[in-house]
């Protein structure tokens, strides 16, 4: 069930009162000051999900202050994530400032004192939930809050898009999906910021062996997708980019390395394959994600002393072919704990869901 607010078909005099009871209403008790002499008028959408409500707000220029006044007379703790859609926030909080635009999102915690202004019209998506919902440590979620989150790439991404359609849904859920794909969200932000706080190292060796394992199995199902990358890989395991860096660090090859590796093997093989002698090179090198023929040659050349048509003319004939072993790719590749995945071709069972 939805509840509406608006100060629409009031007179603009009377708007200020009205927005301030509305805004304290929907969220905490809060001081607001609107910005303009005939203020906008402003609307409230809110649903509940659970313990989490989801509210679209629309209004015009104004200040939100959260005071020590306020703390001491409320004394409950929420959590606010507010995912900008117009318009942009100055958020301070933590002795932090931060600037939120069009497509990020940050957190406020109404425990502590916080001030957020916006000088232009704008309209966000905000979720309002218990502190306790959020399994987090106290000291991790003070060293986030009034901070921008980007909603276009990263952990954040992919957090972000989950609560955007979260509210996109949240009017066509019953009550039970409904407390569980919040409990989902809420589940997602924790592991946004264990990340942001490095708490996803491992300390044990054997647990960076299993994570990178997991890692080398997502890599070979995707090495046809020219867009594989580390920010894409790390996003996909909740994890940050300099963290996966180490991972291969232990190692001695660096991620684009043991992509490279992966991606020539396998073109070595497939150029054997070929029922005409120097042809189908750039296909091959194409259909395991070398976007481009001229950095294919060089980097097969450099790999195994023969480029790529080479080695296809000389294996179909029988001179040089062997079994793909003795070569100077070595035990780098990494592949032992993976063979099953690393036979897949692209469209084969290690791309099923």
């Amino acid at each position: 069930m939805s509840v509406v607010l608006s100060t629409a078909s009031l007179p603009a005099a009377d708007r200020g009162e009205r927005w301030h009871h509305a805004v304290s209403r929907t969220f905490i008790p809060l001081d607001v000051r609107l910005l303009e002499d005939d203020p906008s008028p402003g609307s409230i959408v809110s649903h509940r999900l659970g313990s989490l409500q989801i509210s679209q707000v629309q209004a015009g220029p104004q200040v939100v202050t959260r005071s020590r006044r306020l703390i001491a007379r409320d004394g409950k703790e929420f959590l606010i994530l507010t995912l900008q859609r117009r318009g942009s926030a100055l958020k301070e909080q933590d002795g932090r400032e931060a600037r939120i635009g069009p497509g990020d999102f940050s957190l406020s915690d109404s425990s502590r004192l916080f001030r957020k202004k916006v000088q232009d019209a704008f309209c966000f998506t905000s979720f309002h939930f218990p502190r306790e919902d959020l399994r987090v440590r106290d000291e991790d979620l003070r060293a986030v809050t009034a901070t921008a989150f980007s909603g276009r790439e990263g952990s954040a991404a992919l957090v972000g898009t989950y609560f955007a359609g979260l509210a996109r849904e949240a009017g066509h859920l019953d009550a039970f999906a409904g407390r569980q794909f919040a409990a989902t969200a809420l589940d997602l932000l924790a592991l946004l910021i264990n990340e942001r706080s490095g708490r996803f190292t491992p300390q044990a060796p054997e647990t960076a062996a299993a994570t990178l394992v997991r890692v080398k199995d997502h890599i070979l199902r995707h090495l046809a997708d020219p867009g594989l990358a580390p920010p894409r890989i790390a996003a996909a395991h909740f994890m940050s980019v300099r963290y996966l860096h180490k991972l291969f660090q232990a190692e001695g090859v660096t991620v684009g390395e043991w992509i490279r590796t992966q991606r020539l093997e396998r073109c070595r093989r497939d150029l054997l394959r070929s029922p005409v002698p120097g042809h189908g090179v750039a296909a091959v090198a194409r259909s395991w994600g070398f976007a481009s023929p001229s950095h294919f040659s060089r980097a097969f050349r450099a790999a195994y002393g023969t480029t790529p048509r080479e080695w296809q003319i000389h294996g179909l004939t029988g001179e040089g072919a062997n079994d793909g072993t003795g070569d100077r790719t070595g035990d780098r590749t990494g592949v032992g704990a993976t063979d099953a995945a690393a036979r897949e071709r692209p469209g084969g069972p290690a791309r099923c869901p």
